[in-house]
This record gives structure tokens, sequence and C-alpha cells, in this order.
């Protein structure tokens, strides 16, 4: 799950509708302050101080001063302190709810099952596992039968994190908690659309018995640049792809590895035996929970011919029921950040223009904040935006298709590979399908449920990352890998140290043979060695 929205680059929070500020000669934040802005009125809620260079330097290094102590402990002690900040959450809970619903416009539901529920999953996952991959693990030498060899996870040391504004607790939160166990201290900085769930964060982690490893910066891209610039070990990155490209270069000139969690415009595939149900109810809640301010959202559909009417029909009507208000137990609230409303206008005027049709929606709605009417458009192609770059908000395009290899082919014509979702009655089929997708997650009959399964490694291909988050490989992500060999028994020299013998060639080639030539050990067996 990741944003794809331009905010480190777009300026400020509006400050009440209607009236934007003006950001700085670079596009970025007011220059010393941030705003929290409540996106269903449209109203600032607080202001937040910005972290300027030099205070960047200062938290990477107070991180690094407890690094050495929270690297060298056991990952049963590490694991032991995440659960109490586990435990902090729970007390939390319902503070930690409000702040996030009125930093995003969430809904409370969201809030608790996409966002608390998925940190405390991720926290009991690693707590259950962690020990066991973050252990040596040993490798079987080969033809080398005399030595013994292992692998080494080693913390890096300390940890950039920089999060986004969809999700800016779990995807905040994931990151941090899995540097955190495998034994890196961290520097965050949360999104400055959603500066008021960076401090909820920096709370959870505050007064702790343990050493000062978690450090909080505030700012928009001039903050996020001086973190990558900082001499961190890591970046671990979530945002748009055109972000992720400047990150990673910034993060180039010191050879700094980053994880780059990116953009997604994730296909679903509806085929001509799919339960329609279930599909259309799928296509519905994917495209737009969290008013489809999710990376893995269902962002357009293509749906075989011979269903497609009915479809579409039952589509629209099932939007229709929507429940979109900021009463506290509607479906939806309202979109998170004006500057992603202003792209989900132009992507839908851009289809408008060029043919689609508009069934249901398609406008904004007449209130205070930033909300738009759930969307659905048909009459779409590869010509248009709204198919081709991420829309980010509640707007689902469909396609009609004649095959499932065209289905395939235009599902894998984009620039992205996030995630996919394929619906078939024929779950063989559908599984030979999801084979063919280009794409770093796929569900079958079922839709943006992969991140939930912490066990499940979660990136992307092409231009959605590099990396993994969650599973042991999104564990082993913030480690060094070192790998050590040894002698198990000790003899004067070996075989091949100067002087070579003589014979060495010609006793290899025969070893060779023997070993991996199975035509040569027939003949061994029939008349002795060859040559």
């Amino acid at each position: 799950m990741r944003t794809t929205q331009e905010a480190p680059e777009t300026g400020t929070v509006p400050e009440a509708v209607g009236t934007v500020p003006e950001p700085d000669a670079e596009g970025r934040e007011h220059v010393g302050e941030l705003t929290q802005v409540d996106p269903r009125t449209g109203r600032v809620i607080d202001r937040y101080a910005v972290d300027e260079p030099e205070s960047v330097r200062r938290a990477v290094e107070r991180a690094r001063a407890g690094a050495v102590e929270w690297a060298g402990a056991s990952t049963k002690d590490r694991v032991r302190h995440l659960l109490a900040v586990r435990d902090r959450i729970l007390d939390r809970a319902e503070d930690l709810v409000a702040t996030i619903c009125a930093s995003t416009g969430k809904q409370p539901a969201e809030a608790v099952t996409t966002e608390l529920t998925a940190v405390c999953e991720t926290i009991g996952y690693y707590a259950d596992h962690a020990e066991r991959w973050l252990h040596d693990q040993p490798v079987h030498t080969g033809s080398m039968v005399h030595k013994r060899a292992w692998k080494r996870y080693e913390p890096l040391g300390v940890v950039g994190v920089i999060s986004p504004w969809n999700y800016p607790f779990t995807l905040a939160m994931t990151p941090v908690v899995t540097a955190l166990i495998a034994g890196n201290s961290v520097v965050l900085k949360p999104s400055e659309v959603t500066p008021a769930v960076g401090e909820a964060i920096r709370s959870l982690f505050a007064g702790q018995s343990w050493p000062d490893v978690v450090q909080v910066v505030q700012g928009g891209a001039a903050t996020g640049e001086a973190l990558v610039r900082s001499g961190v070990d890591k970046v671990a990155f979530t945002g748009s792809a055109r972000t992720g490209r400047r990150v990673m270069a910034a993060a180039a000139d010191s050879l700094t590895p980053v994880l780059l969690e990116l953009g997604g415009k994730d296909p679903m595939i509806v085929c001509a035996d799919a339960d329609l149900d279930r599909a259309v109810q799928g296509a519905v809640w994917g495209s737009m929970q969290n008013s489809g301010q999710t990376c893995m959202s269902v962002e357009r559909v293509y749906v075989d011919a011979s269903v497609a009417e009915e479809f579409i029909d039952r589509v629209v009507e099932a939007v229709g029921r929507i429940r979109q208000d900021d009463s506290g137990v509607g479906d939806i609230g309202s979109m998170t950040f004006a500057p992603q409303l202003e792209v989900v206008e132009r992507h839908v005027a851009d289809a408008r223009d060029k043919g689609a049709r508009v069934l249901t929606g398609g406008h904004r709605l007449d209130r205070p904040g930033t909300w738009y009417a759930p969307t659905v458009l048909v009459d779409v192609d590869h010509g248009m935006e709204v198919m081709v770059e991420e829309t980010f908000g509640p707007v689902l395009p469909i396609m009609v298709t004649g095959s499932i290899d065209e289905a395939v082919d235009l599902a894998n014509d984009s620039r992205y590979g996030l995630n996919s979702s394929v619906w078939s009655a024929d779950e063989a089929a559908a599984a030979g399908i999801a084979e063919r997708l280009e794409s770093g997650n796929v569900c079958i009959n079922d839709c943006i449920v992969s991140y939930a399964v912490t066990g499940l490694p979660f990136g992307g291909v092409k231009d959605s990352g590099l990396g993994r988050v969650h599973g042991p490989e999104g564990l082993r992500e913030f480690t060094n890998v070192k790998s050590i060999m040894a002698t198990r028994w000790r003899a004067p020299r070996e075989p091949w140290w100067f002087p070579i013998p003589d014979r060495l060639a010609s006793v290899g080639i025969k070893a060779l043979r023997l070993r991996y030539g199975s035509t040569w050990r027939r003949r061994l067996g029939r008349s002795g060695p060859p040559g």
C-alpha cells in the first residue's frame, strides 16, 4: 500500500476551502511551518515547526548514538520493546483513530482496520518469526566438504523512513517497526500533509526504557532531501515514482541503498465465468475504499464482452449505494489532499473530452473540504490519462475486452506493476492468468488484500518500486547479509595454494567429470576412470 501523490513537491496544505497559500520559491511548504488541515472541513487544526537540514543532521546523530546499544540487544529484547509499543497503541486507540481521521478524512472503521490493525498485526508477526529469520543461516559448501559456511544478518545502522499521507500510520510504522526489530535505529519524516499523525508516532516511542532509537523530523521536500543526504545507512521511501527517482538520485551520491514502494495502476480482469456478485462488490470496494487513495486500488477494469453489460449495470447500482459522509458510520470519507482531487478532476475531464461516458459521479461534492463523488466511466481506452496514469481517487474506468489475451495485454500495457486481480470460477485458469501478469502481487477473486497478509512480501515491478516489505524478505531488507566461511579441520595448506601442483589441471578435469558428468560416471562403472 502506498500513495502515489506528489505531495512532497506540490506545495502546502490549504488553510481553508478556496484559499491555498502560495508555496515558497521551491514549491515546498511554507518556510518554518506546516499546517494540519482537516480535509472533511478544510479547517486548519494545528501547526508544526519544520525541521531544517541542521535539525535533521542532529536527529540522525541522536539515532546513531543509540544504534550501537540497540544493535547489541538480542532480537528477543527488541521484540519485547516493540510489543510494549503495541500495548501503547491499544491504550491510545481511540485518540489515534481520531487523529488519523481528522488528518486524512477516513472513516473510523477504516482507520481501525487499515491503520491500527495492520500495524498491530505486523508487530505480532515479527514477534513470532524475527528471531528465527535473523538467526545465522548455514549454507551448504558443495564440493568444499572440509569447509563450513553461514550467513549472518547484521543491522545496517540508521534507517531513514519517508512516509506518505494516504495511510500515514501504517505506511510509516511498517518500515519503522521492521527496521527496529532488525536492530537499526530510525529517523522518520512523515508526510507534510499529515504531520499530526507523525507527532502521534513520536509519542508512542517517547519515554521508553530503551536507547533513543526513534527520531521524528517534520517538513516537506527540503527536509526529506536532507534526510536522504544525511549519511543514513538506508532510505525507505513510500511515494510517487517521480519522487522515488529523486530519492534514488540523491541517495546515489553517497551509494546509500534505497527501498522504494512506489506507484500503481492496478488492473482487474473479469473473466466470462466470474462470479458477478463477488466481482461487482470487489470492483466497487477495491476502487472506492479510502476514496480510491490506495496504491493497490482497482484503477482499471477489463471485463469480458459476454458479461460486460450486466457487470457495468450492477457496478453503477452498487456505487450509487455508497454512503459518503463525515458522520463516522459511512462507507467512505473525503479525499485527503486538495491537489490530488485536482488530479482526479483532470483525469475525468480528459476522458470525457476523448469520448468516455460518465455513468455516475464525475464531480466534486458541494460542501466544504475535499469531497469527490464516486465515479464510473465507460467507453475508455489507453489514449486517456485515466487508463494509464495513477488517478488515486474514487474513479472506476471499465473497458470491455473480447478475450483473455486482450485483457492480459492491456493489463500489462503499463509502466506500473504493483498489484492486480483476476476474477474467474476456474481457479486454475485464474492462476495461469496471474502468472502472465507483470505485477508484484496478484489476487484471485479478491483485491487489495495482499498487504494484509504480513507473511507475503509486498512490492512492485517496473515503475512500482524496488525491494519488498513484509515477510522474511521485508525484515532482511534492513540488514547487511554477511557471508562467513571457516575450515572444519586444519591442514598445512590448501591443494590450490602456491606452488601449484604440476598435475592439478589433469586431476581437476577428472574430478569435474566424476562429479558433474553423468555419461562419464556410467563409463567409470563399465570401464574404469576416463582418460
